[in-house]
């Protein structure tokens, strides 16, 4: 007896500053994608907002150094293009997409689609908003503050270096080391490039550690750990030391203390819960001096075969195919 495949969105690009990323996650999961019970239709939204069918030679991936865009197809509305989908897999990163907007255009649709929902996706990518919320539940977070154009800015009460970023932004973009009080001013202007809402952190120097959590069975489970090692000259894991020059390693930290490895882990899925994600998170830490200090969620974070998110599941025995399939049938 045939079973009917399922047909599934793969939704790429969008008017973030990451669309590039979000073209490279979506040809990772075309490449991987079980079609022997799927199948997949790519779905590209341009820089400008513009929803098509990318043409049959989209490239998805960065060749000779160039990244990857959304730059043509034949151009459909959202419910034109979702009319016959059993369901979509939105691999866009950052706003106007991983910032509950796409949800938000599922649920009035009644389009189902993997990930978190609509307050989740929102409160996880606004850092300002998701910080507290991780204090409240006993998660410790860097000292810092937030700033909009033309406030006033004291960060008298925070230690040097401080990292200087959009609100709402990802990938890095936008984010700048300072080390010193007269380059405040122009740092915040960069991030304000990116984002209306501009966050002053104090740097915390210790290892950079990462946790990928899975929904299993309806139950958020945390991968084992990853530790991002920087190779190159980069001051810190920017966006050419993400995806442009090989700068940085990931690496499994067993050298931890069997309490902090495990105390990350429950961490990850704290977060996780206290968020009310779904689905899938990539959720990063600093251990230093001794504390586990949690830095961000990400609900939809890279998802090539080599991003972080795929490797640390791998690490655990689940494939990326196999990875892929999970998701979309915890829809």
């Amino acid at each position: 007896m045939n079973t009917r495949k399922l047909k599934v969105g793969i939704i790429a690009g969008g008017q973030s500053s990451e669309h590039e990323i979000s073209c490279i996650s979506a040809g990772g999961v075309l490449a991987a994608i079980d079609r022997n019970r799927f199948e997949p239709v790519l779905i590209g939204i341009t820089k400008k907002g513009e929803w098509v069918l990318p043409v049959a030679d989209q490239v998805l991936a960065i060749l000779d150094g160039v990244l990857p865009e959304i730059l043509a197809g034949e151009s459909k509305h959202f419910e034109e293009l979702v009319k016959d989908l059993d369901l979509i897999f939105p691999i866009l990163h950052g706003p106007f997409g991983e910032d509950g907007t796409i949800q938000g255009l599922c649920e009035m649709f009644g389009v189902k689609y993997v990930g978190s929902g609509v307050l989740a996706s929102a409160v996880a990518m606004d850092k300002s908003f998701a910080k507290p919320i991780f204090a409240a539940h006993g998660l410790h977070v860097a000292p810092g503050i937030t700033v909009k154009a033309n406030s006033p800015i004291d960060t008298s009460h925070l230690t040097f270096p401080l990292f200087v970023k959009p609100a709402r932004g990802g990938s890095s973009r936008g984010t700048t080391k300072v080390k010193e009080a007269s380059a405040i001013s122009s740092a915040v202007s960069q991030a304000l490039a990116y984002d209306s809402k501009v966050l002053i952190e104090s740097g915390i120097i210790g290892r950079e550690i990462e946790c990928a959590v899975l929904e299993i069975d309806g139950v958020a489970t945390a991968s084992p750990l990853g530790e991002i090692k920087i190779v190159g000259d980069h001051e810190f894991y920017d966006f050419d030391a993400k995806y442009l020059d090989g700068s940085t390693q990931l690496v499994y930290p067993d050298d931890l203390p069997a309490e902090i490895y495990l105390g990350i882990q429950r961490s990850a899925v704290d977060a996780f819960n206290a968020l009310g994600c779904k689905g899938l998170a990539r959720v990063d830490f600093f251990y230093a001096d001794g504390k586990i200090v949690i830095n961000e969620i990400n609900t939809m974070p890279g998802f090539t075969a080599t991003s972080v998110f795929p490797k640390l599941w791998g690490k655990a025995g689940v494939g990326y195919t196999e990875l892929i399939s999970r998701l979309i049938d915890s829809v």
